[in-house]
């Protein structure tokens, strides 16, 4: 899908919040050390073939991040590079780092990863940086200081406050709410969260309640297990918001065939292959969520151009993507995919990912 498919519904006020996906903390200068190019951006020169850029997920067999890598499949098929894809079965913190240090050995040219702890793979990538070797982070962040580039679904702060809007619109204005998550260390779902508190803070958001954030590990069981003790501990709860699409489809998975369905509202981040059902049955009202092949896409075409000299990471330098259009370097090396698309019962049918 292009990134026209992605412009819409944020604006159109609702949205969100999602998933799939994870990291940690917010020292982003943990474990700094790998060496930056500083050579200027050619944006003229022609992009190398034969780039060799492996994905690291957060986890294989994740919905969500087959999707994303897909994209990323796709995009190194149309630049004549070398895909490759590696990664855990777990989303612990410390998985990604056996892999980043494999990587390094067989001279990768590009490593792509949603790390599952922005600090615990800092030092291995920046090792890996030390070596020549290009990083992409995408969907969930490693430290500043430890990547080259971060593909971002859509800006942090957008995402918090459509999740406190989703909040508000399903309870009413008034209620008690709880978020279901991935892992305690998820980067971008901690950074939504951060900003979800923040707006439920407002006077505008003060008769609605936070009673609890849960972990469900990013772990379709343990992520049904939690939505189902959120209901058993708060007998009043209204809504809950999961931003992971393991999270979301769990917990709908859950109300759907309980007596809570109708009484309480599930929303968040997935896809509507996943979440299709739910809303038909009208477990799910609305939920959001960007194409997550977009997501390797982007990173993909971040990959090569980084390799081939045509950015180097820096706010204002400007890249093609493809089918997606022309993107251009944020602060911090952050790159924005687009805003998300929410789904309902009106337009699911109309997508088929």
């Amino acid at each position: 899908m292009s990134r026209r498919f992605l412009t819409g519904a944020v604006s159109a006020g609702l949205v969100l919040v999602l998933a799939a996906c994870s990291g940690t903390t917010k020292n982003d200068n943990a474990g700094s050390g790998g060496q930056q190019s500083t050579a200027a951006a050619d944006p003229n020169a022609a992009a190398k073939e034969g780039v060799k850029m492996a994905f690291l997920p957060k986890q294989l067999n994740n919905p969500y991040s087959d999707i994303e890598v897909s994209g990323g499949k796709e995009a190194l098929g149309e630049l004549k590079g070398e895909y490759k894809l590696v990664g855990p079965n777990d989303a612990s913190a410390s998985s990604q780092v056996s892999y980043i240090n494999t990587l390094i050995q067989q001279q990768q040219d590009v490593i792509g990863i949603a790390a599952n702890d922005p600090n615990a793979v800092c030092p291995s990538l920046n090792q890996a940086r030390s070596a020549g070797i290009k990083v992409v982070a995408f969907d969930s962040d490693a430290a500043k200081d430890c990547r080259d580039v971060f593909i971002n679904q859509a800006t942090t702060q957008g995402i918090g406050e459509a999740l406190a809007k989703q909040a508000k619109d399903l309870t009413g204005g008034s209620g008690e709410i709880a978020v279901l998550s991935a892992t305690p260390n998820a980067t971008n779902q901690n950074a939504w969260i951060e900003v979800l508190k923040k707006e439920l803070a407002k006077p505008e958001y003060a008769n609605i309640k936070l009673d609890k954030i849960a972990y469900g590990n990013d772990d379709d069981q343990k992520s049904f297990q939690e939505a189902q003790g959120l209901l058993q501990s708060f007998p009043n709860l209204k809504v809950i918001v999961s931003p992971t699409t393991v999270g979301i489809a769990a917990a709908a998975r859950y109300v759907s065939t309980s007596s809570y369905k109708g009484k309480v509202a599930v929303t968040g981040l997935g896809t509507p292959n996943q979440m299709r059902a739910f809303v038909k049955d009208g477990t799910v009202k609305q939920f959001a969520l960007w194409n997550p092949a977009d997501i390797g896409y982007l990173a993909a075409y971040a990959g090569v151009a980084l390799k081939s000299g045509q950015i180097t990471g820096k706010q204002g330098e400007k890249f093609k993507a493809g089918k997606l259009g022309e993107y251009t370097i944020g602060e911090s090396g952050e790159i924005v995919l687009g805003p998300p698309t929410t789904f309902d019962a009106n337009n699911i049918d109309k997508f088929n990912f």
